[in-house]
């Protein structure tokens, strides 16, 4: 029997704050290299907590993070690749896409080097791996909104990290550039990158995510999707928007794979999370 690779990233028991105030709380899962964890919640759930947590930006106040075996920030900072829900990088800018992308290389060329042979092939790898090789010259300002959103990705994969966290990928983006994403993912996954992804996207989570992560400002529910998108989790994870007819939210698409109550009380769902995040 083959031995299952250790994960990639490993929470235990995590809690978030911005200074006083507990943003997230209880939080305990993992993802195994070349495997997707999708984050569903409402807007304020703590999805975008959990990814800056693992960053380092939003302050971890209990429990535990593990990245490529590393619990110090400073020494597995280096193993992740990031794409902002909203990137700070002004159009009018004059950079071209491949300038762009080099800008992920930045931490391991350091900032007084000129970038090498080796880091012209990663940047050349990773604008090649988000379809976009013949728009590598061009201005980044000039590129579609799509076209900019998958660049970002290629900046965030050009330094090969082991994991890769994602908030928000697919906003606002057309069917052409969004299959071109999921296609870029999936390859990705078959390289052994880990990816955690927010999203409020449940058609993503089934192409593309493993398994799945319900917050609503703590843990409600972790593990295989068909387990966890259950009617009952829905319902505890989206307890504040408005549910439709079905009893859930319409965008979900959950109720026609939840399963028959036992009970007849509609309370089957995913069991608790043990601590390293199996059920």
């Amino acid at each position: 029997m083959t031995e299952r690779a250790a994960p990639v990233l490993r929470l235990h028991d995590a809690s978030f704050a911005y200074g006083a105030r507990i943003a997230l709380e209880g939080v305990t899962m993992q993802v195994a290299p070349g495997e997707a964890v999708a984050l569903i919640g409402p807007n304020g759930a703590g999805k975008s907590t959990l990814l800056k947590g693992i960053l380092g930006t939003v302050p971890l106040v209990a429990g535990s993070i593990e990245v490529a075996g590393l619990t110090s920030l400073r020494r597995y900072a280096s193993s992740i690749g990031y794409m902002p829900q909203h990137d700070d990088l002004d159009p009018q800018f004059p950079v071209t896409l491949e300038q762009v992308v080099m800008m992920g290389r930045y931490r391991s060329i350091g900032w007084f080097r000129m970038p090498g042979a080796a880091d012209r092939a990663a940047v050349a790898s990773a604008i090649a791996a988000v379809g976009l090789t013949e728009r590598a010259r061009v201005r980044f300002g000039d590129l579609s909104g799509g076209q900019q959103q998958r660049g970002i990705l290629a900046r965030s994969i050009v330094s090969r990290p082991k994991l890769l966290l994602l908030d928000e990928p697919f906003n606002g983006l057309d069917q052409t550039n969004r299959a071109a994403l999921i296609a870029t993912l999936l390859e990705l996954k078959r390289d052994g990158v880990a990816v955690l992804v927010s999203t409020h996207d449940f058609d993503l989570a089934r192409r593309v995510c493993d398994r799945v992560l319900l917050l609503n400002g703590r843990q409600v529910a972790f593990g295989d999707r068909e387990s966890v998108l259950t009617l009952p989790n829905v319902h505890n994870t989206f307890s504040d928007v408005e549910i439709g007819a079905q009893g859930v939210p319409a965008w979900t698409g959950v109720v026609e794979r939840v399963p028959p109550a036992t009970d007849g009380s509609g309370a089957s769902g995913a069991a608790a999370p043990g601590p390293d995040g199996s059920r």
